[in-house]
């Protein structure tokens, strides 16, 4: 008897299921946004290293792939932009097929403007060169191509903390670029190593105790607290330790501690910054992170500033970028046997698959994270990772069950993530509930929901928190279907109160 072949989902590649005679699987079908312009491969693209490799070895199926799917583009897209039928595009994607016509190469190349320098034809339409590209879209020695100095350090933290309004605007103009510029830079350039033989006083260690112990109790008081002004003291923090780099003596050794302390310094402020709601300035100092991660060669510490880019790109809606950064850090990391940096990576990934609609992925990805969580911590596990627990996976599975459409599936993580969590960490369990009761109203259950809003506004009400409180809203936008019910208005009463008022000045 025939057997029908498997078919995969064009966008994430999950097997169908054999009654969808769609190209798309039904989470990707419904996160679908259907553009009518004629669609455009991003620039970013160009910068991807798998993308260049594919492209460089004449790989055309492997390229196709990779620039659609790094792309957020759809076969019917790449069929649009090439000439080439989808389904031939299927079958080269797949292998069974090549592109070996020197005319439909070149149609092929053109059609996606894939810059002439990476695939060695004549083409009739060159572009800009990707090495050239960034210098339009960074300020001085922002630009992430240009040697990974210690100078250039210095002045990415500064161009970070101080930098002008307009710097910033044009920093990230190009923050798609910028993503994947500097990602592809971590991985691969030398940094130069941190020393210094200067007629300051020698930098000793307990000092550099000292400093870290700084950084680490601002990462407690946001934990329990919220950001609030934390930026400014970050900033303070910042700036003292980039006058150390500059006017003090220092060995390598001690120079690599130092780019620790910078680079764990910028990861947690530039959380703060976003936290606070300043998110156009998150960005430079997660990027001056990478840097002064790079100084430091610890892996691990990149690895956390590519996990706080992953938050930023799925709450911006840039979730492709979130899925890249986790599983970049991942790659670098997974052989230093680190459980717990690796079930935080996991958690990452599978918010920005969720935020795409791949539940497959977002599951599997999750269910990864739960089985290296409960391996428990081991020593190689860094210090600052100390808040990954059982009920933080369980929180951000409820999150991912939330934007997949699945409120009770929802409401069973969040029960379990608040059984679990650290007792001090007020915001994360304000942000679980806050989630807990979109999930309930969603649901239909509006007594459960608003006793878990009414815990959330409690909480919020002792934090500061702009990330918390825009989850609020999100929460208090549910109930206006409903608000001439009294569980609604009595949440409504309470979020535009007196208290309501405090929270949002």
């Amino acid at each position: 008897m025939y057997q029908q072949q498997p078919r995969s989902c064009d966008k994430c590649d999950g097997q169908l299921s054999s009654y969808n005679t769609d190209a798309l699987c039904f989470a990707c079908s419904r996160s679908q946004q259907v553009e009518q312009s004629t669609p455009i491969v991003p620039e970013y693209v160009w910068f991807d290293l798998d993308v260049r490799a594919a492209l460089s070895a004449w790989d055309f199926g492997q390229a196709s792939r990779l620039i659609r799917l790094r792309g957020s583009l759809r076969q019917e897209d790449m069929a649009q932009l090439t000439g080439l039928s989808q389904g031939f595009l299927s079958m080269l994607e797949a292998g069974s097929r090549r592109l070996t016509n020197i005319d439909k190469i070149v149609e092929f190349l053109t059609g996606l403007e894939v810059p002439a320098e990476l695939v060695p034809l004549p083409l009739p339409q060159a572009t800009s060169s990707p090495s050239q590209l960034p210098l339009r879209h960074f300020a001085g020695d922002a630009d992430p191509a240009l040697p990974w100095t210690t100078a250039r350090m210095v002045a990415a933290l500064d161009f970070a903390v101080g930098g002008s309004a307009v710097d910033r605007r044009q920093f990230l103009t190009g923050s798609a670029i910028a993503f994947t510029a500097f990602v592809n830079q971590w991985e691969s350039a030398q940094a130069e190593p941190l020393q210094r033989a200067a007629e300051g006083s020698r930098l000793s260690p307990g000092v550099l105790d000292g400093l870290q112990r700084t950084t680490d109790g601002l990462r407690t008081m946001d934990a329990s607290d919220g950001s609030g002004t934390l930026t400014t003291l970050g900033d303070n923090h910042l700036q003292f330790l980039m006058h150390l780099v500059e006017h003090t003596t220092y060995n390598e050794r001690t120079g690599r501690r130092l780019a620790a302390i910078i680079a764990d310094t910028a990861t947690q402020t530039g959380w703060f910054a976003f936290d606070s709601g300043q998110r156009g300035r998150t960005l430079g100092y997660l990027y001056a992170a990478l840097r002064a991660a790079k100084a430091s060669s610890d892996i691990r510490l990149g690895a956390g500033a590519l996990s706080y880019i992953a938050i930023h790109g799925y709450s911006t809606g840039a979730p492709h970028h979130a899925v890249t950064a986790a599983q970049r850090a991942r790659e670098k990391v997974k052989k230093l046997r680190t459980p717990a940096l690796e079930a935080m990576l996991l958690t990452r990934q599978a918010r920005g698959h969720a935020k795409l609609g791949e539940r497959q992925a977002a599951l599997a990805a999750l269910g990864q994270a739960a089985e290296l969580c409960a391996q428990g911590r081991s020593e190689h596990d860094p210090q600052w990772l100390y808040w990954i627990n059982e009920g933080e996976i369980h929180g951000q599975t409820g999150s991912c069950h939330l934007d997949l459409g699945a409120p009770r599936s929802a409401i069973a993580s969040f029960t379990k993530a608040r059984e679990a969590l650290n007792p001090g960490d007020h915001r994360t369990r304000g942000l679980f509930l806050s989630r807990a009761a979109t999930a309930h109203f969603a649901d239909g259950d509006l007594e459960a929901g608003s006793v878990a809003a009414h815990e959330a506004l409690d909480l919020a009400d002792q934090l500061q928190s702009a990330r918390l409180n825009d989850h609020i809203d999100v929460m208090l936008g549910h109930l206006r279907p409903v608000i001439h019910s009294p569980y609604a208005q009595g949440v409504l009463e309470r979020a535009t109160g007196p208290a309501g008022a405090g929270r949002k000045s």
